[in-house]
């Protein structure tokens, strides 16, 4: 792991610009931050799909055609601490659904966290934490032949630029089998005077998130950075619908990564791009899986009509 952290983030700031990759916001500090983003009313996100799943599990149920009687795998990509899919478990457990609840992601923290919690709270439920990358994981469960539904909320598709996002989705496919399903969860365009507040709050934690990235790269690769030389700095573009964070240099200076023998220099207000925030469309939707073995079948809105969670069949 500090191998691909070392060699991601020499590639990133050895670009002009310079980026950084956003997968490396999350450890423990930063796992903590976000929970703590997620609680902050900017943060409009997590309460939109929260609604949905709290709201209209039902609807969750029936558009993902779940049989009681029919074993199958509930798959969560970046599960996190599991807020919103503890009410479809809830739902489901109560239900008498027969299912294996696998959530994945790159944190062992959040995964501990949650199986910690789940136990406690749903001990009925079968939990089967996986830690590491989504596809590898995929792949070692394709040949299972229990129906498979993926959970990917929270918009995380929305980190990746469109043609991206595409063969992100082409890929999940490729790891599925036909009738199964993907749940995906995405946030809808919306005015800048909603959406550029969730990633700048008034309390700086969304700050403090981003440039824990620094805090790790100084802890775990040997860099300098003087982090009060650094500023979060969101910008959004409604007419495209996309949001972007950057860390900027305050002043001009340079910065030693030790572990990888390098050294950055950087002006006086040059941007580190960490971050892209998609918000979509019907016709957006469309188009990245138009080349994929998905097609849409059911979209479910939050009561406010920001966000929407897309469920899609592999056929």
């Amino acid at each position: 792991m500090i191998e691909t952290f070392k060699k991601e983030v020499k590639l990133g700031l050895d670009n002009n610009p310079k980026t950084l990759p956003s997968k490396y916001f999350y450890n423990k500090i930063g796992d903590a931050l976000f929970v703590e983003i997620m609680n902050l009313p900017e943060y409009y996100l997590t309460r939109s799909e929260l609604d949905i799943f709290q709201n209209r599990t039902q609807e969750l149920i029936s558009g993902l055609q779940l049989k009681a009687n029919a074993h199958f795998e509930l798959i969560e990509l970046g599960a996190g601490d599991g807020l919103k899919t503890k009410k479809l478990l809830s739902a489901l457990d109560k239900q008498d659904f027969t299912f294996d609840y696998l959530p994945i992601d790159i944190s062992s923290n959040a995964l501990s966290l949650l199986k910690k919690d789940l136990s406690e709270t749903l001990p009925n439920v079968s939990v089967k934490t996986q830690q590491g990358d989504y596809f590898e994981i995929l792949a070692s469960l394709k040949n299972s032949n229990k129906p498979k539904v993926i959970l990917f909320l929270g918009s995380n598709i929305g980190n990746m630029k469109d043609a991206w996002a595409a063969e992100f989705i082409y890929n999940l496919g490729a790891n599925l089998k036909p009738g199964d399903k993907l749940l995906l969860g995405v946030d809808l365009i919306k005015p800048k005077e909603i959406v550029l507040p969730a990633y700048n709050d008034n309390k700086g934690i969304t700050a403090k998130f981003n440039l824990n990235l620094l805090h790790r790269m100084n802890e775990e690769l040997g860099a300098d950075f003087n982090l009060e030389n650094f500023k979060h700095q969101p910008e959004y573009n409604e007419a495209e619908g996309v949001a972007k964070s950057f860390i900027v240099s305050i002043v001009k200076q340079t910065v030693n990564i030790k572990s990888i023998g390098v050294s950055y220099s950087f002006e006086a207000e040059e941007k580190i791009h960490t971050e892209i925030s998609r918000k979509y469309n019907d016709a957006l939707i469309e188009k990245i899986i138009a080349n994929t073995d998905f097609s849409l079948d059911t979209k479910i809105l939050d009561s406010k009509g920001y966000f929407a969670d897309y469920i899609l069949t592999r056929h």
